[in-house]
C-alpha cells in the first residue's frame, strides 16, 4: 500500500458514513466528513509549501479539527509535531527552533506571541482555535475536498513528540509510520475493540495517550468517540451511558469516585475502563470495582516507545503491575551495572524491543546511541521487576522523572530555572504522592547567605516561564540539601521528608 498509515486508519473510511465522533456541543461527525476536511487540510499543507518530510508543529486546543491536522499530515506525508498547550512561548521558542518547521499552527490568542519566533526561524504561522475556526481553517476553505495521498512507506517518520530531558533539553522522541501502525494493531487486539464500541474520550491530543492510543485505535478499529476537550466529570457521568470504553489517567478515575452519582446503573453496559500515563494506587483499583462492579485495566507506555504492556483483557487485572508485553514486543529486565538480564522476581532496568519503539531522537545521535544496546533494545530508564505470574511491576525511575497528571515531568528544567531567581542559591525538585494527581511537584530552595527567601514571589516570577503542570505546587526553605559523602542530593530523603505534604486535596 502506498501509505500504510493512512490506509489503515482513513482511507477505507473515504465513504463511510458512520459516525466517528460526538462533540461537546452535541453535534456529529462522520467519517467521511471528517476526511473532507482531511483532505482540504492536506491541500492546504501543500498550498503552505509543506512538503513530504517536513515539519508542521501544532499546538492549538483540541478540537476534531486538531485531528485533522494530524491525519492531514499522514495523508501529505509530512511530520507532525504536536506541542503541549501549556507551553510558553519562551518553551516554543527552543521546539521551533529545533524541529525548524515549515508551518507552525497555534491558538489565535498565541499568535502575537509567537510571530516574531516563527519569523526568526523561518517558519510560515498560522491558527486555529477550539472551535476549529482561524486562519488555517480559512484557507483550507478554499481548498478542494479530495488529495491524492503521498506514498510514503512504514520507515518513514510520522510525527515526532518532545520529551523533557534530564539535562533540560527537551529531545524529539521520532516515530514512524511503522511504529503507530504497530502499536494500534496491537491494542486492537488486546483491548477488543471493533466497529461497534464507543469511546469516552476526554484526554488531550498533543499526548502520546489521547493521540497515538485513543485516537489511533478507534480509527483504527472504525469505532466511534465521545470527543470532550477536557476531563469534566459532569460531563463524564452524562456520557459514559452512551459509551462501552473510557481511556483515562488515575486523575480521571478519582475524580469519578469523589461524584455520588458513579455507580453500577451508570455503567453497566461498559466494556473496559483504561488507565495509564501514571501509575493508579491500589485503592483506587479496588475503590473502583467497589463501586461500579468494574476492575480498571493499566498499561505502561512511553513517549519513546508507544504502548509496551498492558494487563490482559480476560485474565487477572493485577493492581500493581502493568501486565505482559503487547504482541510482537520483548521486555526485559537487566542489572543496572552490567546489563545483563536478571530473573524474575529481581529488580533492574526495564528494555523494551518491538516494532513500536521510535528511531531515535531528532537531531541527537549521540543520545540516541546511549540509549539503545547494541542488540536493538530500549532502555527505558525505569526500574522494574517481573513477579511468578510474567506481569511487569514498576518499582521506581532511575531518572528523576516525575509524572503529574499524565504529564512527563523532569526535575532539571524546573530547578534551573528556580536556581536563576535572586537570592536562590540552589534548588531541588522532587514528586510526592498526590491524591488527584499522582505525583505533585515540590520545590525545595537554599537561600544565598543572609537572604530571606520570599516562596510566593519566587511562584509568581517563575509563573510566566513554564507550563502550568510543571509549576511547583509547593515551595519550602531548607538550610542546606541533604547529601551523601559523593555530594550528590539524595532526592529520596526529601521525597521521604515531604510524602505528605498533599495528603488533603489541594
Amino acid at each position: 500500500m502506498p501509505n500504510p498509515l493512512y490506509h489503515s486508519f482513513f482511507e477505507r473510511h473515504q465513504d463511510s458514513d458512520a459516525l466517528l465522533m460526538i462533540r461537546e456541543n452535541g453535534s456529529q461527525l462522520s467519517y467521511r466528513e471528517f476526511l473532507d476536511i482531511v483532505a482540504r487540510f492536506a491541500n492546504t499543507l501543500v498550498a503552505c509549501a509543506v512538503k513530504p518530510g517536513d515539519r508542521v508543529v501544532l499546538q492549538v486546543p483540541k478540537s476534531a479539527e486538531a485531528l485533522a491536522v494530524y491525519a492531514a499530515c499522514v495523508q501529505s506525508g509530512s511530520v507532525m509535531v504536536p506541542l503541549n498547550t501549556g507551553y510558553t512561548a519562551d518553551e516554543v521558542d527552543y521546539f521551533v527552533g529545533d524541529a525548524k518547521p515549515k508551518l507552525v499552527i497555534c491558538d489565535p490568542k498565541n499568535k502575537e506571541g509567537l510571530e516574531s519566533i516563527c519569523e526568526k526561524h523561518s517558519a510560515q504561522l498560522e491558527t486555529l482555535d477550539a472551535v476549529g475556526e482561524g486562519s488555517f481553517a480559512n484557507l483550507a476553505a478554499q481548498q478542494l475536498k479530495a488529495f491524492q495521498t503521498v506514498e510514503r512507506s512504514i520507515d518513514d517518520l510520522a510525527a515526532f513528540l518532545y520529551t523533557s530531558g534530564t539535562t533540560g533539553r527537551s529531545k524529539g522522541a521520532m516515530l514512524t509510520q511503522g511504529n503507530l501502525l504497530s502499536n494500534a494493531k496491537a491494542l486492537v487486539e488486546t483491548w477488543r475493540f471493533t466497529s461497534s464500541d464507543v469511546l469516552f474520550h476526554a484526554l488531550p491530543i498533543f499526548h502520546t495517550h489521547g493521540l497515538f492510543v485513543a485516537s489511533n485505535v478507534t480509527f483504527l478499529a472504525g469505532s466511534s468517540m465521545i470527543f470532550m476537550p477536557s476531563f469534566k466529570v459532569h460531563q463524564a457521568i452524562e456520557h459514559l451511558p452512551r459509551a462501552t470504553t473510557m481511556m483515562g489517567v488515575p486523575t480521571f478515575y478519582t475524580r469519578l469516585l469523589d461524584d455520588a452519582r458513579l455507580n453500577r446503573d451508570l455503567v453497566q453496559h461498559m466494556r473496559l475502563f483504561i488507565s495509564g500515563s501514571a501509575p493508579l494506587l491500589a485503592e483506587t483499583h479496588v475503590a473502583f470495582e467497589e463501586r461500579t462492579g468494574h476492575r480498571i485495566l493499566e498499561r505502561y507506555g512511553m513517549t519513546e516507545t508507544n504502548m509496551i504492556t498492558s494487563n490482559p483483557y480476560d485474565a487477572e487485572r493485577r493492581a500493581g503491575t502493568v501486565g505482559h508485553p503487547l504482541p510482537g514486543v520483548e521486555v526485559r529486565i537487566t542489572n543496572q551495572e552490567t546489563a545483563v538480564p536478571i530473573p524474575a522476581g529481581e529488580i533492574g532496568m526495564i528494555e523494551v524491543k518491538g516494532p513500536n519503539v521510535f528511531t531515535g531522537y531528532w537531531n541527537m545521535p549521540e543520545k540516541t546511541a546511549e540509549e539503545f544496546r547494541e542488540d536493538g533494545f530500549f532502555i527505558t530508564g525505569d526500574l522494574g521487576q517481573l513477579d511468578e505470574a510474567g506481569y511487569v511491576q514498576i518499582v521506581g525511575r532511575s531518572k528523576d522523572l516525575i509524572i503529574s497528571g499524565g504529564y512527563n515531568i523532569y526535575p532539571k528544567e524546573i530547578e534551573l530555572l528556580l536556581d536563576e531567581q535572586e537570592g536562590v542559591l540552589e534548588s531541588a525538585v522532587v514528586g510526592v504522592p498526590h491524591p488527584d494527581f499522582g505525583e505533585g511537584v515540590v520545590g525545595v530552595l537554599v537561600a544565598k547567605p543572609g537572604v530571606t527567601l520570599d516562596t510566593e514571589a519566587i511562584s509568581a516570577a517563575i509563573h510566566s516561564k513554564i507550563a502550568r503542570f510543571k509549576q511547583p505546587k509547593q515551595l519550602f526553605v531548607l538550610p542546606e540539601l541533604p547529601r551523601n559523602t559523593m555530594g550528590k542530593v539524595q532526592k529520596n530523603v526529601l521525597r521521604d521528608q515531604y510524602a505528605d505534604v498533599f495528603q488533603s486535596k489541594d
